[in-house]
C-alpha cells in the first residue's frame, strides 16, 4: 500500500476587492471575484474527484476568512468535494504559509504532502497522479509555472525533514526566480527534484485566454 498522501489546496476567498487584484484592475472587481471563485471550484473539483478514488486526504487552506466562514465554506464546497476540510492559511509570505501546512500535515501522520493553488484552468487528475508518483522514488516534486514560479511542490517525510523549511526562505515571492531559486536551494541540500509539465497561473490580463480556452466545450 501506497505511503499515507495529503493534498493541501491555498486559497482566497473570492471576495471583490480581495483576490486577483492585478487581474482586477482589467477586469473590474466583480468579475476577477468570478473568475477566482470559478478557478477555485475547478481546482477543488478535480482534487476533491482524484481525492476519493486514491482515499487521500484533503484539505483547503484559506486565506481571508474567519472560522465561523471557513465552517459555513465547508458545507457549502463539500458537494464539489465530499470530505474536505477547511482550514486557514495563518500569517506570512507565502513560503511560511506552505511550510505551515507542509509541517502540520506530517506532523498529522502523511508520508507524502502536495501543496497546490487554485490558479490552474488546465490542473487535471493526472497531474496529481504524476506528482503522487514522483515522491514515490524522489524527495521532491515541482510543477514549473509559465511566469517563473511553480504551481505545485511536493514533498515526502525525508525530503521535508532534510530540506523543507530551506527550500522556502528567502524567496522572492511573485518574481520569475522562483522555480529558478528553490530548484538551487534543493540541489545545494542534495535533495533530487522531478519536474511536472509547465502550467500557466492565472495572475494577468494576458492569462484569462488560457482560462478562457478552458471555458469552451470541445469541438
Amino acid at each position: 500500500m501506497a505511503a499515507p498522501l495529503t493534498l493541501v489546496v491555498m486559497a482566497r476567498w473570492p471576495a471583490p476587492g480581495r483576490c486577483k487584484t492585478r487581474l482586477a484592475r482589467h477586469t473590474g472587481r466583480l468579475a476577477a471575484a468570478q473568475i477566482q471563485r470559478q478557478l477555485t471550484q475547478h481546482s477543488l473539483e478535480v482534487s476533491g474527484r482524484w481525492s476519493q478514488r486514491h482515499q487521500h486526504k484533503l484539505l483547503m487552506a484559506v486565506d481571508g476568512l474567519g472560522p465561523r466562514g471557513l465552517r459555513r465554506w465547508q458545507g457549502q464546497l463539500q458537494a464539489l468535494a465530499p470530505g474536505v476540510q477547511l482550514g486557514p492559511q495563518g500569517g506570512g509570505n507565502l513560503g511560511c504559509r506552505m511550510q505551515r501546512q507542509l509541517q502540520r500535515a506530517f506532523q498529522a501522520g502523511a508520508e507524502r504532502v502536495i501543496v497546490i493553488g487554485t490558479d490552474l484552468p488546465a490542473l487535471e487528475t493526472s497531474d496529481l497522479d504524476a506528482a503522487a508518483e514522483a515522491l514515490l522514488r524522489a524527495p521532491l516534486v515541482l510543477g514549473p509555472a509559465r511566469d517563473g514560479g511553480y504551481w505545485l511542490i511536493g514533498l515526502n517525510r525525508s525530503g521535508f525533514r532534510r530540506a523543507g523549511a530551506q527550500l522556502m526562505s528567502g524567496i522572492p515571492w511573485g518574481s520569475d526566480q522562483v522555480l529558478q531559486l528553490s530548484l538551487a536551494a534543493a540541489a545545494a541540500r542534495q535533495l533530487q527534484a522531478v519536474l511536472l509539465r509547465q502550467q500557466n497561473d492565472l495572475d494577468e490580463p494576458s492569462d484569462l485566454e488560457d482560462w478562457l480556452r478552458c471555458q469552451l466545450p470541445p469541438a
